[in-house]
């Protein structure tokens, strides 16, 4: 029997007598590191924007991958270790395409995230060597967002093998205020072009960099056109928009603060 926290903290298997496992929350905990990433729902698809930070300005920021296809109706975005993100989204890749060979359909949005979930939680040591994947819990989290017979859709996977189903969600470093955010301007009725524009409104209020073709990356889920990442042609417009609106709004307070 374990005699203190310590001990409980580096087993990752084992419930401490609160009843809580310390690597999972400690991987959580990790996810709060991580870039900012915000996913918007809408009835015309799913937007999904992503901060991506480079660690020197000698790193190509086209190699930085926050974004990724599972499958043509779905894609994900992540926040925490980009290995782990890996992964679970090639697992994810090979489940989607096993069901499409053997059903002849498009995988749903919910079963795809289960299966993600299902890996998230197969860690630890077991006696089936299958069945212990990881030594640790994944350092990730995952907005996984699709369209399917039932519309599209926005979830949201985390290190202890939950999922859950958002109509707009953030995680990352900037997820508290982010979200704040969400809640204040998200409604239902949003379009997809205000949707994009509130994500990357959201994500500029929340880094520390000025926001930047180079440094976001943003990607819908469209019931027609599927799962795709903007390039830049198409991203500088919307950028530009919002800072032209900011700049509109900035010389506005001004004029009223001086009259």
């Amino acid at each position: 029997m374990f005699s203190s926290k310590s001990d409980y903290s580096r087993n990752v298997n084992t419930f401490s007598p609160e009843g809580r496992l310390f690597q999972v929350e400690y991987a959580i905990e990790a996810i709060k590191l991580g870039s900012t990433t915000v996913g918007i729902q809408t009835a015309h698809g799913v937007v999904l924007a992503v901060e991506k930070r480079t660690q020197s300005a000698l790193l190509d920021s086209d190699s930085v991958e926050k974004i990724m296809e599972i499958d043509a109706h779905i894609g994900c975005a992540m926040s925490g270790l980009t290995a782990d993100a890996r992964t679970m989204v090639e697992h994810a890749r090979v489940t989607a395409q096993n069901h499409s060979f053997t059903y002849d359909e498009p995988i749903k949005v919910e079963s795809i995230t289960q299966t993600i979930c299902d890996l998230a939680l197969r860690f630890g040591e077991g006696a089936d060597e299958e069945e212990a994947t990881m030594s640790r819990p994944f350092g990730v989290a995952l907005l996984i967002a699709g369209v399917d017979q039932h519309g599209p859709q926005l979830y949201h996977a985390d290190p202890s093998g939950t999922f859950m189903r958002y109509d707009a969600k953030a995680i990352g470093s900037g997820s508290e205020g982010a979200q704040n955010e969400l809640q204040d301007s998200y409604n239902k009725s949003l379009t997809l072009e205000e949707a994009r524009s509130l994500a990357l409104k959201i994500l500029k209020q929340v880094m520390e960099e000025k926001l930047d073709h180079s440094n976001v990356q943003l990607a819908q889920v469209l019931p027609e056109k599927g799962f795709q990442i903007l390039d830049e042609a198409e991203l500088k417009p919307i950028i530009e928009k919002i800072e032209a609106a900011a700049k509109e709004a900035a010389d506005a307070q001004m004029a009223t603060s001086t009259s």
